[in-house]
């Protein structure tokens, strides 16, 4: 009889290797199917997809049979479960052929120990958007509650996840990572709602699909504020709108109705002024209602002129970044303590899952029986 073994094995692509607004063609619009789909791949017992506004990562787990050492235990069967792994991705998802034929630039892959790192970092803050943002706590938990009630989990990535989300709640509360936790985004905002009287009425615009704008987004999303998203093409806008919200509209319609607005947070990237005076002299030379314009993009790309126009507040990057910059300056000292503890509690879960087994697959039973 073998001993029955496994590996847990972590697929992810998020905003650190794709844009966010491409990210929305890989989301699983149903989760507990697509785990089902995943399960159904040889080897695979277990899976747990974990989706938010910059990521989406797939966690399994591959069941092994030592003594015989059948496939799963070499190179050529790691290639096979990850290549039905990208193969069942792009049949669930709405994945253009660019993102198909690059998907082994896009996809990143971990196994066992550098998958516990991976989650118990993600759970502490260390690898959002935002460091230290509690959010994302609340998302794995979310995550690994619907894994257990649709039955796609089991006993080993529930212990893994309920080990991971308890160490990091103590490491959190123990190093203070997560208090007052402030983004570029906040800072913006908050800036906007002091200067500008920022409210639920106000025409807000977002000019910008990366992640500097999601930082935006996501504040005015928590704040229940609504706005408007442009970007270089429509396509772009919507691709942003339908993972981190806005209504989409067209970049020449926006320089057409620019005194419409009355907050312009202008986030994206480009090497030439965007928004120049020339650009918008018809519409906003006669405009008496104020317009507050915060250029959170670096390079600027906004004229520096158009602060002449009546009722018309600009302010860079440079002006509005110093008070991001300090809290991150605060937060360099937890962010050692995190990364310490980290590195300490990293072998008891080694040792933790060690000692599990994984649930005998019905899959692989019959299999065996056949042979």
């Amino acid at each position: 009889m073998s001993e029955n073994k496994y590996k847990i094995i972590a697929f992810k692509v998020t905003f650190k290797n794709i844009p966010l607004h491409k990210l929305e063609r890989f989301v699983f619009k149903d989760v507990e199917s697509a785990c089902e789909s995943f399960k159904k791949i040889p080897g695979v017992s277990e899976c747990v997809i974990l989706q938010t506004t910059s990521r989406v990562e797939i966690f399994i787990v591959n069941n092994l049979f030592i003594d015989e050492a059948p496939d799963a235990r070499r190179v050529e069967g790691r290639e096979l479960v990850l290549r039905k792994i990208v193969e069942t991705w792009i049949s669930l998802t709405g994945l253009e052929e660019y993102d198909v034929d690059h998907f082994d630039q896009i996809l990143e892959v971990y196994e066992n120990t550098d998958v516990y790192n991976l989650l118990l970092r993600l759970a502490c803050g260390l690898d959002s958007v935002v460091v230290g943002n509690e959010r994302i706590l609340e998302q794995i938990k979310s995550a690994i509650s619907a894994a257990k009630q649709s039955n796609a989990s089991g006993r080993i990535l529930n212990k893994f996840f309920d080990t991971c989300t308890r160490i990091a709640t103590r490491i959190r509360e123990s190093t203070g990572i997560s208090k007052g936790v402030t983004s570029i985004g906040d800072v913006a905002v908050k800036i906007a709602e002091a200067h500008a009287g920022l409210d639920g009425k106000k025409r807000i615009l977002l000019i910008g699909t990366g992640e500097t704008a999601a930082m935006v987004a996501k504040s005015l999303n928590e704040k229940k504020y609504p706005f408007e998203i442009t970007s270089k093409t429509i396509e772009r806008s919507t691709g942003f709108s339908k993972i981190l919200g806005g209504k989409p509209i067209k970049f020449e319609d926006v320089m057409s109705s620019f005194d419409k607005f009355d907050i312009i947070f202008v986030a994206t990237t480009a090497d030439y002024f965007i928004i120049t005076y020339d650009k918008i002299k018809i519409v906003m030379e006669n405009k008496t209602k104020g317009t507050m314009i915060l250029d959170l993009s670096d390079p600027r790309l906004v004229d520096e002129k158009i602060s002449s126009f009546p009722a018309t507040k600009l302010m860079f990057r440079d002006q509005i970044i110093e008070m991001e910059e300090r809290n991150l300056k605060a937060r360099k000292d937890e962010v050692v303590a995190v990364e310490k503890m980290i590195s300490k509690e990293i072998p008891i879960i080694e040792a933790t899952m060690r000692q599990l087994a994984p649930e005998p697959l019905v899959k692989d039973v019959v299999t065996s029986v056949d042979s």
